[in-house]
């Protein structure tokens, strides 16, 4: 084991990233090291709740207000809620290169405040959870690790579906078909980040490529038997499989007295972007209303919006929820395709109903229901006898309940963030 050392975690500015890098930093912590995390201000109270210093990055325009920051967001969200029904394909010239243009945006105005900041911390070892390069973190001087929390295929292969893309892994056609569209569609707001690249002395990126593998360790947090069969294996000197990465949570949740007690619990969890989606937020409510089941359902920031009236006697909605206790318990969950829900369910032996709309949630979609993991099920186009039969088809059908079982079992078999914190710790002592 290597002396105390300080570890700077730089996690994305989303709940997901920011909570896998958590649970990695605890088990460091164990280990005698110091965990920092560098943060964009708003997210800062997640990391000091769990009891880490933390160190201000703006990501944004420092100018702007947190009700400013808000707006733009939420303008952001009502903007794109209709994107969110299209196939991946077809939010590429929408919500996929937008969504770019704002990331490129924010490795922008984090590398003004990047190069002090690290000064100022004077870490050992960094470790970045996110989707594009921050120059200063590359050439700070110490070894830096990329933390891939998101899908797998965020590492591309020839022989995997293209990120973003929600392809199966048989469909080669349109692999290639997504992967010339991408290319050519984030033409622009790739080269504005390979000026930003040679501005701040580093080589371009090829068309489409926003973050290189780290030459130090690259950690996967996948479940390693939902992997793709890559034409190119990774190297597993630098490249190792975390088999999800759960944080310590000591929050425990009773389910209330809703509905039948001994009909199975549902949960359902769409993620801040689909929370602010209350119409079909509320069409979901009632058709649980309908249905012989308990519900526990997660509607985010925008409870306020929710009339208690209309709430069927065997739903509780809430604006938050201790996620793991509630999975735990849970007999199905339905959720949006996040990574850190997609590995808990997994974890936890719990089959899905995988409802994507954007982003990497359509690439675990796909590989859930390809693998019989769950279901894969349109946000909105669905029915209510389709519906009912996913949630019918996940309790009962018995190949995707022994799959789901026998994941969580090589999951649980060994803890992905010790197994992070002990490669990290090897690291350090390796470039003592």
């Amino acid at each position: 084991m290597s002396d105390g050392k300080t570890i700077a975690f730089f996690p994305e500015a989303a709940y997901g990233p920011a909570l896998n890098s958590v649970g990695i930093a605890q088990e460091c912590r164990e280990l005698g090291h110091e965990p920092v995390f560098l943060t964009d201000p708003p997210m800062a109270e997640v990391f000091e709740n769990h009891g880490f210093e933390t160190y201000e990055v703006n990501m944004a325009n420092p100018s702007l207000t947190a009700d400013e920051k808000a707006k733009y967001w939420d303008d952001f969200i009502n903007k794109h809620i209709p994107n969110f029904d299209k196939e991946p394909y077809d939010q590429l010239d929408n919500y996929i290169t937008e969504c770019w243009d704002a990331i490129v945006e924010t490795a922008k105005w984090a590398q003004k405040e990047l190069p002090d900041v690290l000064e100022e911390v004077d870490p050992d070892l960094i470790c970045v959870d996110n989707v594009v390069l921050f120059p200063a973190i590359k050439q700070y001087g110490v070894p830096w690790v990329r933390i891939v929390s998101c899908s797998e295929n965020e590492i591309p292969d020839s022989n995997i579906p293209p990120y973003l893309s929600g392809c199966r892994a048989d469909d080669m056609e349109s692999h290639h078909e997504f992967e010339r569209r991408y290319k050519e569609l984030i033409a622009p707001v790739h080269d504005d980040f390979n000026d930003f690249l040679r501005e701040h002395g580093e080589d371009p990126y090829p068309r489409g490529l926003f973050l290189e593998p780290s030459p130090y360790l690259n950690l996967l947090k996948y479940p390693e038997r939902l992997r793709w069969d890559r034409w190119n294996e990774l190297d597993p000197d630098r490249f190792q499989y975390l088999n999800g990465c759960l944080r310590e949570e000591s929050e425990t949740y009773e389910v209330p007295s809703i509905g039948n007690e001994d009909d199975p619990l549902v949960y359902l969890s769409y993620g801040s972007l689909g929370a602010g989606d209350t119409e079909l937020m509320n069409r979901l409510i009632d058709f649980f209303g309908t249905q012989p089941y308990r519900f526990l359902v997660n509607v985010g920031e925008y409870i306020d919006e929710y009339n208690e009236d209309r709430i069927p006697d065997n739903v509780e909605i809430d604006s938050w929820f201790p996620q793991q206790s509630v999975i735990s318990q849970a007999d199905i969950v339905i959720h949006h395709g996040g990574n850190n829900t997609f590995n808990e369910c997994l974890y936890y032996g719990k089959p899905a109903i995988v409802m994507p709309y954007v982003w990497d949630g359509q690439d675990n979609a796909t590989r859930l229901d390809e693998t019989n993991h769950g279901i894969k099920l349109h946000r909105s186009n669905w029915t209510a006898d389709e519906f009912a039969d996913a949630l019918e088809t996940c309790l009962t059908d018995e190949e995707i309940q022994a799959n789901v079982a026998t994941t969580a079992a090589d999951m649980q078999e060994n803890s992905g963030t010790k197994k992070a914190a002990t490669l990290l710790d090897d690291l350090l002592e390796s470039h003592a």
